[in-house]
């Protein structure tokens, strides 16, 4: 990708995990699109990097949460505790954190 290096085995397993994850937490078809990305910020105050979720319920409804912490160090109670079901809330953009 663009002359970057691919990423290690072990930081596609971690994706892969928060992936399933998350399908798990948010009962999820196993065709679910679910990104996972991990983000830098420069804002004072910001993690230096963070894990952003975005995935997609059957209404077609998007939905998006932040873990303030890399990719390799999310753990599934990162994502467990989230409360709530995205469908419980008003319109297409729901950020739980």
């Amino acid at each position: 990708m663009l002359g970057r290096p691919k990423p290690d085995p072990e930081y596609r397993q971690a994706l892969e995990a928060i992936k399933g994850w998350t399908r798990s937490r948010f009962r999820l078809d196993s065709e679910a699109p679910v990104l996972v990305a991990e983000v830098a910020c420069r804002i004072e105050g910001c993690p230096p990097l963070e894990t952003v979720v975005a995935f997609w319920t059957a209404e077609d409804a998007r939905h998006q949460f932040r873990l303030y912490k890399p990719v390799r160090e999310v753990a599934y109670d990162d994502i467990g505790w989230l409360m709530g079901w995205p469908a419980s809330h008003d319109g297409g953009f729901w950020d739980c954190c």
